[in-house]
């Protein structure tokens, strides 16, 4: 039996403001049973399921738009939203992007339909071409985003294919999620960017957890990846300031239209984690004390 339809090609042409190539963008179709939805995870993923008719899906790889020439990546919303200063810079970086795509995924070509690798792809282009992007795009927000689809997908490859190369690329861009929404989070609350230029804060694409999920993110992330810190004492400090962020926004433990009922037990769950390990981490300091 044929494999049906998963995505399709807008009827009208996309023209690259960097390298003025054009392209028919491709979009993903939605409905028609195409998304079997799974559980939640803790990072905030909607698994789904593999279905008889559509194969296995995954709406992440369709989310970023990419020039199969230069290799332009952006979300829909900034992608002809962009400075000439920006352009500039984007093209004088073209080769490095064509060569990184080179070295990790060979003669991939962005013409053709999307699958799961070239998702993968499409994020690691997102993070670089969003460096060169002014802060009225909240490029922070988005390298944030576009780091832990990354990491998602890369993960799911190496998960198929089993090539160590992309657990590896899947840890980097753990590393670089970590990094970029503690950044991302410092910006908002001091206004160095606005959230009302992410658009969809995700982190998945069904489900939009705003400036809550950020909190969130920022706290497993702490757990899951700031827990490596090789220096205890930082690692203790990074723990605490995670701690006084979730439990001003979700001490009172109630359930409202902005905290739902799942990000709420997540949080709880989390909470009591962080305070677990740093128990532990003090004890630890303190007999490294009573030694020294």
């Amino acid at each position: 039996m044929a494999q049906k339809k998963i995505s399709f090609r807008q009827k009208n042409p996309t023209l690259c403001p960097v390298c003025s190539y054009e392209f028919y963008r491709e979009e993903m179709l939605t409905g028609g049973g195409r998304l079997i939805a799974g559980d939640l995870t803790d990072e905030l993923r909607r698994k789904f399921e593999r279905n008889e008719k559509f194969g296995k899906v995954y709406p992440l790889a369709y989310l970023v738009v990419i020039c199969p020439k230069c290799l332009y990546a952006s979300y829909p919303m900034d992608f002809n939203e962009i400075t000439i200063e920006e352009i500039e810079k984007i093209r004088t970086s073209t080769q490095s992007r064509i060569d990184s795509i080179k070295k990790f995924f060979g003669g991939m070509s962005f013409e053709n339909n999307r699958n799961l690798t070239s998702g993968a792809a499409s994020f690691l282009l997102s993070v670089d071409c969003y460096t060169y992007r002014d802060r009225k795009v909240a490029p922070t927000f988005k390298k944030a985003i576009s780091s832990i689809r990354a990491a998602w997908l890369f993960d799911d490859l190496f998960n198929e294919i089993n090539n160590p190369t992309y657990k590896k690329i899947s840890d980097f861009f753990y590393w670089k999620a970590y990094g970029f929404y503690h950044q991302a989070l410092k910006l908002v609350q001091t206004g160095g960017e606005l959230m009302d230029g992410v658009g969809n804060l995700g982190p998945d694409y069904d489900k939009n957890w705003g400036y809550n999920g950020l909190l969130y993110m920022c706290a497993i992330l702490t757990v899951k990846i700031g827990s490596k810190e090789p220096l205890l004492e930082r690692r203790i400090n990074n723990f605490e300031v995670t701690k006084r962020y979730l439990s001003k926004l979700f001490g009172s433990g109630k359930t409202s239209k902005s905290k739902p009922g799942p990000l709420v037990d997540m949080i709880r769950d989390l909470y009591t984690k962080i305070n677990e390990m740093l128990d532990q981490w003090y004890q630890e300091m303190g007999e490294r004390e009573r030694l020294e």
